[in-house]
């Protein structure tokens, strides 16, 4: 027994080995963390069990048949974060570049299988250099594998990808099909085709940074939700996120522990202009209303006419979308849209109750909006908040203006709760516009145009440019002091909470991709 002890000690240091000390160290002069250093710092301290320790793959061309590592380049296993269990897999790129083999997509595939039947989160750390060329088919085939489960665990159990080197090819298709994608600055990229393709086929010189790296993401593509300066800043983003999402569909987020107070916020009275065509950062307003220190942004750097993230209202995970006058007046365009309305979705697959904060003047005009689809992307969001089934508040701060007004989580679409701050102005469109069209007529007849036209716009602004007339229709529950905004939210959140909506019956929707 002793001899045998002695033996698995011996495979348990040579799987912690990974693919040498020499090419460990080499992990560390790139600034990067080894696969099992990842799994430590993400979970809580000993925590960690892995499973499929001593796997190995089972490729016997091309040299294979003598180069075995124990675990064959994927560490996995199951842990907690802050108590609770998810389950991770972390590809070890010292181990033949963290290349995806039979055996190594066996490893995930177990994994996801057990976090959708346990209903637990799955987290992915992904640094690999692809699929093993040495396995053909065998190696592509795992990597379908992996993706059906990415689309079988979807809207089951929150799925969180983090990006902490190479993720070429075929391989960005699984992250791209999970809930949130982490990249890190300078040491991960993502691409289908990687800068020797795009220069042997376009001509075009591009780095890997340039092409594919965080940056890009964040900013361009919108392919990642979040961006780190290294793998512990990543893995604590990651941990973070979790705090914010329940275990699984069938829960809903922890209640953190919150003792009610004077709930009054004196600050939120002067953060709206009253010059209608000055900006203000809607951030501001989201810090007012939210617990401390609390508010997490997803996509930050993308699409910055709408702000979306996470956040607590006294303990409670809410889910927050927001128009930013900062950015574009905080209009609607393509991908604002897209952003809102994939943020809404993950929301309402997992039971995240949604705060939608409305100053919107419309959609964004233009050839290059409209040849780039904004009428079927301005309907994802239109769809993602028509089919949420969550506790769903409005609070319109100032500007709610034609088909934005519709969209942006309205009563009509089945919100449960509107609010609006006394400023508010709901409008087929601006004062100015709307007279230059209703008044047309009066306004060419007249002595003084220009005189008219203001006289016009004022009568307009007297009907329409404020929350009461849509009140009356109820189309509004409240007209609300702003400081009186957090503690009405509270109080309306707790009164939803056990909220219970059933869609029609059918197989699922067409929502308008």
């Amino acid at each position: 027994m002793k001899d045998k002890l002695f033996t698995l000690e011996e495979k348990i240091a040579e799987a912690r080995l990974g693919g040498g000390q020499q090419r460990i160290d080499a992990q560390h002069k790139k600034g990067k963390l080894t696969a099992r250093e990842r799994v430590h710092f993400l979970l809580d301290p000993g925590s960690f069990e892995e499973v499929g320790m001593l796997v190995q793959h089972r490729c016997r061309d091309f040299g294979m048949e003598n180069q075995h590592f124990l675990g064959d380049g994927v560490i996995t296993g199951y842990g907690t974060i802050d108590g609770r269990l998810v389950y991770v897999f972390s590809q070890d790129f010292t181990v033949f570049g963290g290349s995806l083999s039979e055996a190594h997509a066996e490893k995930i595939c177990k994994i996801m299988d057990l976090a959708m039947r346990n209903g637990a989160p799955v987290i992915g750390l992904n640094d690999s250099g692809g699929a093993r060329i040495q396995e053909g088919v065998a190696s592509l085939g795992g990597y379908a594998d992996i993706f059906y489960r990415n689309v079988m665990a979807s809207g089951v159990v929150p799925q969180i990808s983090a990006i902490m080197g190479p993720c070429a090819g075929g391989a960005v298709y699984s992250p791209a099909m999970t809930d949130f994608i982490i990249m890190v600055q300078d040491t991960s990229y993502m691409f289908v085709t990687g800068p020797n393709v795009v220069k042997t086929v376009t001509n075009e010189d591009v780095s890997s940074e340039d092409l594919g790296g965080a940056s890009a993401h964040s900013t361009k593509s919108g392919v990642t939700h979040l961006t780190a300066t290294n793998d512990i800043d990543c893995l604590q983003k990651v941990r973070q996120l979790v705090s914010y999402m329940p275990q699984n569909c069938e829960e809903k987020p922890a209640l953190k522990a919150y003792d009610l107070a004077e709930e009054w916020r004196e600050e939120l009275r002067n953060i709206v202009p009253d010059n209608p065509n000055q900006p203000y950062d809607m951030r501001e307003v989201i810090h007012g209303i939210v617990d401390e220190a609390s508010f997490m942004e997803i996509q930050e750097s993308f699409a910055e006419n709408i702000v979306v993230g996470f956040a607590r209202l006294a303990g409670r995970s809410i889910g927050v979308v927001a128009n930013q006058p900062i950015s574009l007046a905080g209009v609607l365009d393509v991908n604002s849209s897209r952003k809102g309305a994939r943020f809404v979705r993950f929301c309402d697959s997992f039971n995240i109750p949604l705060l939608v904060l409305v100053d919107v003047p419309g959609f964004l005009p233009g050839t290059d909006q409209e040849w780039n689809g904004i009428i079927v992307n301005g309907a994802k969001l239109l769809y993602a908040f028509s089919e949420a089934t969550v506790p769903r508040i409005t609070v319109i701060t100032r500007k709610a203006y034609g088909g934005a007004y519709d969209v942006m989580n309205s009563k009509h679409i089945g919100a449960d709760f509107n609010f609006a701050w006394p400023g508010a102005e709901i409008a087929v469109m601006g004062a100015k516009g709307a007279s230059e069209i209703i008044f047309r007529k009066e306004i060419l007849e007249a002595e003084d145009p220009a005189a008219m036209l203001l006289q016009k716009e004022k009568e307009y602004q007297e009907a329409f440019a404020h929350p009461y007339r849509a009140a009356e229709r109820g189309y509004i529950d409240e007209v609300i002091d702003p400081c009186l905004t957090r503690r009405k939210l509270i109080k309306a959140f707790a009164s939803i909470e056990n909220k219970v909506a059933h869609l029609p019956r059918k197989k699922h929707g067409n929502i308008p991709l």
